[in-house]
């Protein structure tokens, strides 16, 4: 389903004609959730970056929505996974980088420190190469046209669509109910399908993957 179609479906369940302004407020507002509830594999990246000795802190990803993981990598190619913590847990056993003594060495921990990077601790002695795996934020299909959600598991946006479209409209509640159920089975569905228990080629269908002897 690109973004025309989702429009016209979302007029036509609704009957009614919002602008193209609350149509994209509608979809963004379902995208956010979906991204923020669901882990997709299909929205997975690999990211390289560095960290230099005496600075505690590395930019984070365009896109960015959560870590998997986050690894240093030294001059022989050996990689140290660093462990997820506080920001003031860090920020508060690893002060003062100037000092030296324990605050600086080899990173050990990470936290995201604010909008656009993150912190390890201790503060690095020297420089290594970083790699993070993280989920990522994909391009709105309002901007896109197509999205992979759209696409793939267009049950999950409609639904997302339509839930915040009725609410908009203020509607009845078990016209809210129906559509709130019906975003909440595609969710489930597209967890499973996150988590590895739907078979590939069926997921688009809802159809679960059955165990066999």
């Amino acid at each position: 389903m690109n973004y025309t179609e989702l429009k016209a479906n979302v007029n036509d369940i609704c009957e009614q004609t919002f602008t193209d302004d609350q149509l994209a407020m509608f979809t963004k507002q379902a995208e956010q959730k979906i991204y923020t509830t669901v882990s997709l594999p299909a929205l997975r990246k690999n990211q390289t970056g560095s960290l230099t000795s005496g600075n505690k802190y590395l930019t984070m990803p365009s896109g960015f929505l959560y870590a998997y993981s986050l690894a240093i990598i030294d001059n022989s190619g050996e990689y140290t996974y660093l462990l997820d913590k506080d920001v003031n847990f860090i920020r508060e056993a690893y002060p003062n980088p100037a000092a030296g003594g324990p605050t600086v060495g080899t990173p050990i921990y990470y936290a995201i420190f604010d909008e656009t990077s993150f912190i390890v601790g201790p503060t690095p002695n020297t420089d290594f190469d970083a790699e993070i795996h993280f989920a990522y934020y994909p391009e709105s299909i309002v901007t896109a046209g197509t999205s992979w959600l759209g696409t793939e598991f267009d049950s999950a946006l409609l639904n997302g669509t339509l839930v915040e479209a009725i609410r908009f409209q203020k509607g009845e509640p078990d016209m809210v109910a129906l559509y709130d159920n019906m975003y909440a089975q595609s969710l489930a569905l597209l967890k499973n399908l996150g988590d590895g228990k739907l078979r590939e080629d069926t997921y688009r269908g809802g159809q679960v993957k059955v165990e066999t002897a």
